[in-house]
């Protein structure tokens, strides 16, 4: 059994992932340790880095074949949620809407969402009981509402079972100083330091203790219940009697009363009469015995002084990096400078004389473009004109006349291009391998999930003899499904088939086609899908028919093509094709050769199951039909309406039934005129008063109103049938 946990190396969510560990499941785990801490879980799991709104945790989904997704992850402080709402959003919404998603896409039978008490907001009438009307105060409340609606219309559209927990004020080891009260409260006892209240200590709240609620989810995902619950003890300890516990437990430094925060709830009782009933639960813990059990584990953690002395020394660490960061920020400037002055002292010294006229300042410029780029570069030329406005001076120019010289200005924009060439292509190349480093960050990144993932595969892989063994239930499931093709009725064996293909090939839409007398035609007998089947087929127009039942073997529609099932298969009856099986809507990961092989294999149960019904149809032929004639007989008939409403009510299959007066004399006169009117999937028969009925299967009014045409030209009227047969 496996489990996913987001926010597994949270709080309640390792109290959550130890109970699962404990009970034998795989755990596996997706965390953006934001406030998560991986150190809280000591066993051996399957963890991930990764935020629940990003795309890499459909691999996690595809490899983990999970039983129960519980939906911890969430953005909880109402502090981030005022100042950051969209960062809020996208955790607290799109993350549960992403694992929404992939839940229904790779099957997941139970999702368990955890909620907050804040839902209901301000509340006097409590303890408060789920019907109650939830009008958040915040946006963090605000967004878990909408979360719950969101596991709602999940449950009603897609049929994910889905659980929400509104959790009441949890508290317990491991949980961080400012995630809650109680937390806040130790922390500031063992500290020393004094203890801020907001409000007047009057407020209650309903506090469970974190292993109550672990039990509580791990119950849940081996119940059948759906919906929403309160999760919570029903009693509500004030703030001043949660210090007076503290007390008991050792001395406790100033309380400090602050004025309420905005959004802050007065009074908070939740009724857990629900979850008790329906769930078989009750908290164990009191608040009495749950302090003492999360005081005793914080004395245990003393160590916390000397992780703040490394903590410290990190700091100091840190400072060193900001230090160098710095230095590299102003070394370009620097060696520009330093540059410079070379420049400088070779343009006035004494050695410029042996130079002749080679100007090294276009050296000067070239060098600081090629080592730094556009910034360096222009500052060169800067600093360059001022050299050479400065030189010109020193040998007699005035500055005025010097504005009016054409080399002046000659100079300068050799001075201004060359910068600006050489800086803006070096920024250019320097962009592009930027980019292209990025781009291979990302590669490798990827690459180093897929390969964690690849990795653990292969340490499952000496498990896949254990887990065959384990899948005794899947068997039983296939076993019980084809046990729908056991009927001796054509009829009911190929609208069984279509359940049946569909269940095991997991295809979304799958149709059955007999095939006429001259094998020109295919008629639809049997459709599953929420898309409407073409009823008929003309062979010479598909190819993918006509290849089928040229060669007799399966087609797979490998180019994709959209005007094309993705498979079709043959259904033989004594090495005669009778009818295809087409399959669309396939799961693209189902789209292999597994697959195609396991629907080449159902279709062969269905067609073993098809010899068996005609077999028994030609053994029973004089039971079946009027003596001399193709009038089924009315039990016959009646067999057949049975299976064509029992298609009706599942697949939405439509059927007419039409019937007329026959003259006794005349029956076999009628029954030889009707032969070969209808196609093969339409049936004739006789009712208990001797009145003929035709059944047309697939079939509308406007098409009826043209049979009873045909019919009446030969002399036969015929009526629909509205009442039952």
């Amino acid at each position: 059994m496996n489990v996913l946990i987001t926010g597994g190396y949270g709080f309640i969510g390792s109290h959550v992932a130890d109970r699962f560990h404990k009970e034998g499941y795989e755990v596996y785990i997706i965390d953006n340790l934001s406030t998560g801490n991986a150190s809280r879980i000591t066993f051996k799991h399957k963890g991930y880095k990764l935020s629940v709104q990003d795309g890499k945790c459909e691999e996690i989904f595809r490899m983990g074949k999970f039983d129960v997704v519980v939906h911890l992850a969430a953005q909880t402080s109402s502090e981030v949620a005022r100042a950051n709402p969209v960062r809020d959003a996208e955790t607290n919404l799109l993350g549960l809407i992403n694992m929404l998603n992939l839940s229904v896409k790779y099957n997941v039978p139970k999702f368990i969402y955890a909620s907050s008490a804040d839902v209901y907001g301000e509340k006097t009438n409590v303890p408060i009981r789920e019907e109650e009307t939830c009008t958040p105060a915040s946006p963090y409340a605000l967004a878990k509402w909408i979360g719950e609606i969101y596991c709602g219309k999940w449950r009603e559209m897609y049929g994910l079972q889905t659980i929400v927990f509104r959790i009441s004020n949890a508290y317990g080891p491991r949980q961080s100083e400012r995630s809650g009260v109680v937390s806040a409260f130790l922390n500031g006892a063992l500290s020393g330091k004094p203890l801020h209240v907001y409000g007047d200590g009057s407020e209650t709240r309903d506090f469970i203790y974190v292993e109550d609620i672990a039990d509580a989810i791990y119950r849940a995902s081996l119940s059948p219940i759906a919906g929403t619950y309160n999760l919570s003890t029903g009693m509500g300890t004030s703030v001043n009697e949660l210090i007076d516990a503290f007390k008991e437990l050792r001395d406790m430094g100033e309380v400090v009363y602050n004025d309420r925060r905005p959004g802050d709830i007065g009074q908070s009782v939740l009724d857990n009469a629900s979850v008790k009933r329906d769930l078989d639960w009750s908290p164990i813990y009191g608040i009495r015995e749950g302090l003492k059990r999360t005081y005793e584990y914080a004395v245990r953690q003393q160590q916390a002084e000397t992780q703040q002395a490394q903590a410290a020394a990190e700091v100091q660490s840190a400072a060193a990096p900001a230090v160098r960061s710095v230095f590299r920020r102003l070394l370009p400037y620097a060696e520009n400078l330093l540059a410079f002055l070379l420049t400088a002292w070779l343009t006035l010294g004494q050695q410029y004389s042996s130079y002749g006229t080679i100007d090294v300042k276009l050296f000067y410029i070239t060098i600081m473009g090629i080592m730094y780029g556009n910034r360096q570069s222009i500052l060169a030329v800067l600093l360059s004109t001022g050299l050479f406005v400065y030189h010109k001076t020193l040998g007699g120019r005035e500055l005025v006349a010097l504005m009016y010289d054409p080399d002046f200005f000659f100079r300068v924009a050799i001075y201004l291009f060359i910068g600006l060439v050489v800086g803006y292509t070096i920024e250019r190349k320097n962009a592009q391998i930027q980019q292209q480093q990025q781009q291979l960050q990302e590669v490798e990144g990827k690459y180093e999930f897929l390969s964690g993932i690849y990795e653990e595969v292969r340490e499952v892989k000496d498990e896949l003899q254990q887990r065959i063994l384990n899948m005794g239930d899947s068997y039983g499931k296939i076993y019980s499904v084809t046990k729908e093709l056991e009927s001796l009725e054509p009829e009911q064996v190929f609208h069984a088939a279509v359940n049946v293909v569909r269940s095991v090939t997991q295809a979304s839409e799958v149709s059955i086609y007999v095939v006429n007398r001259n094998r020109a035609y295919l008629r639809l007998v049997a459709h599953a899908g929420t898309n409407q089947a073409v009823r008929s087929l003309k062979v010479e127009e598909r190819e993918d028919m006509a290849m089928v039942l040229q060669d007799g073997k399966l087609y797979v529609n490998k180019q994709l093509s959209p005007d094309r099932p993705l498979m079709c298969a043959p259904l033989y009856y004594r090495d005669q094709i009778g009818a295809v099986v087409a399959i669309d809507g396939l799961p693209f990961d189902k789209f292999s050769l597994y697959h195609q092989n396991l629907f080449k294999i159902t279709c062969d149960l269905v067609s073993s199951a098809l010899t068996k019904a005609f077999a028994y149809m030609e053994a029973t032929e004089n039971q079946r039909y009027v003596e001399g004639t193709s009038l089924l007989r009315p039990e016959a008939f009646r067999e057949i309406m049975r299976a064509k409403k029992q298609a009706m009510e599942q697949y939405r299959t439509p059927f007419l039934l039409l019937r007329g007066e026959i003259p006794g004399d005349l029956l076999f006169e009628t029954a030889n005129q009707i032969e070969g009117m209808l196609r093969e999937t339409d049936y004739t028969g006789l009712d208990e008063k001797q009145r003929l009925l035709v059944l047309l299967s697939n079939t509308n009014p406007e098409d009826a109103s043209r049979v009873i045409e045909r019919f009446a030209e030969r002399g036969i009227i015929l009526g629909e049938v509205k009442e039952a047969v």
